[in-house]
């Protein structure tokens, strides 16, 4: 039983599919069974790594997807459009895809699942979330039996290439940003990345996934690391801290949950303040890292590569092969799917409000070094029920103190109140740095 692939985008990770489905030699069996049918490009002229028969190439995308012939259309070419309409298009002529999209799937996942169910096709996305490291098909499968309750990611290498560049050295973050743009670990606008808009993608699916309900996108708190300095890394090195860009969703139940109540989530992308001996401080460089906590497993983690031409492409492969396994242990049943692979879940979960997290926080404040300050700032602290861990005044300088403060667990909308009453104080300059700590 052959397979023949549809492929859109021939870039980095589409040549790294190529190489693979070309070369099964010493690979799984079933790569043998798949082909490569058709390949759509930009431009039939651009120079290529990989050469391959001019009548694979075509310009006509939409060929592609509605090909008789294709079995599979595996979706590289990235962006929300024509990437979106070209996978709706595919299900509608029965095709199962593969996509390595993962703004597409965290935007129009609902739409996307309903069509491939209500078609009875597959819409694979493994290479979506972390490059090489296999998590969405363990979230589907092996971890399914279990309750979970927390999936904790650094999921953007580019950002965590920048933060452990910060905390080695001691650089600045736009003089470590500009040195990662111009080793190709930043593109040249970094916004998606340093602002925590690929990792908000990412946590998304991860959390619909992991918690059995879809999540709005719209809904995801996200914070990137452009506010992270270098003293803010060295006075949480001093600490017993690094800093990581964290992607978190995890269960949110309150106490006076009605019985059976599951799907009301906390889901987050921000910088945060590790201890050290916590299992993804030690995740530094471009590598990736996803954690996942549940009962009875208890803690899991993955880690690699999180992009990168063959990482991602063997993700992409993988995919496509469980498809074809998938298709040709069911041969005697095509129209049933298997709902390990399909996706099952229709509602949408709750998102909690980050006003009523409950966590610590780590500030800096810049004040005037005079008597009483910090004895104020700790009262007002504790008018707003935000109980101090540690007060401490670091450093003065041009007649400037420097206080850091560290706090027990506390909800977030009482702590952002107190900040903002005392950005009014006479005596307190400026709060330059407020960032949570797990």
């Amino acid at each position: 039983m052959a397979f023949k692939i549809g492929l859109l985008g021939f870039g980095t990770v589409g040549s790294g599919t190529v190489q693979i489905l070309q070369n099964p030699t010493l690979r799984h069996p079933l790569l043998h069974d798949i082909t490569l049918h058709r390949v759509g490009v930009r431009s039939l002229d651009k120079p290529r790594p990989i050469e391959l028969a001019p009548d694979l190439l075509t310009t006509d995308l939409e060929a592609i997807v509605t090909d008789p012939e294709v079995d599979v259309v595996v979706e590289l070419i990235g962006g929300l459009e024509p990437a979106r309409s070209l996978i709706l298009k595919a299900i509608a002529h029965k095709k199962h895809v593969v996509t390595a999209n993962k703004a597409v799937i965290a935007r129009y996942s609902d739409e996307i699942f309903d069509a491939a169910n209500a078609a009875g096709v597959y819409v694979m996305i493994e290479a979506a979330v972390a490059g090489g490291i296999p998590v969405i098909q363990p979230l589907r499968q092996a971890l399914s039996v279990n309750r979970l309750h927390r999936v904790t990611g650094i999921i953007n290498g580019t950002t965590n290439y920048i933060l452990t560049r910060m905390q080695r050295e001691g650089a600045d973050f736009t003089d470590v940003l500009a040195d990662a743009q111009a080793l190709g670990y930043a593109e040249a606008d970094p916004t998606a990345d340093v602002d925590g808009l690929d990792a908000a993608d990412k946590i998304a699916i991860l959390a619909a996934l992991a918690f059995g309900g879809r999540v709005n996108l719209t809904e995801v708190y996200c914070e990137g690391i452009r506010n992270v300095t270098a003293s803010d890394i060295a006075y949480a090195e001093d600490l017993g801290f690094v800093i990581k860009l964290l992607a978190t969703a995890q269960r949110d139940i309150p106490d006076d949950a009605a019985p059976g109540t599951t799907d009301r989530l906390q889901v987050r992308v921000h910088p945060t303040l590790l201890p050290k001996d916590h299992p993804l401080a030690s995740v530094n460089d471009v590598f990736n890292a996803v954690l996942i906590e549940g009962d009875p497993i208890g803690q899991v983690m993955f880690f690699g590569p999180g992009a990168g031409m063959g990482p991602t492409a063997s993700a992409v492969v993988s995919d496509i092969q469980t498809i074809a396994a998938a298709l040709k242990s069911a041969a005697a049943a095509p129209t049933s799917l298997n709902p390990l692979m399909a996706c099952i879940h229709e509602h949408y979960c709750t998102i909690t409000p980050m006003e009523d997290l409950v966590t610590r926080f780590y500030a800096r404040l810049l004040s005037k070094d005079q008597p009483g300050v910090i004895g104020k700032i700790g009262t007002c602290f504790g008018n707003h029920d935000v109980s101090l861990e540690s007060i401490v005044q670091i450093d003065s300088h041009q007649d400037l103190a420097e206080i850091v403060v560290v706090t027990h667990n506390v909800r977030e909308g009482n702590f952002r109140q107190a900040l903002d009453e005392m950005r009014h104080f006479e005596a307190v300059s400026e709060i330059p740095s407020t960032l949570r700590v797990l």
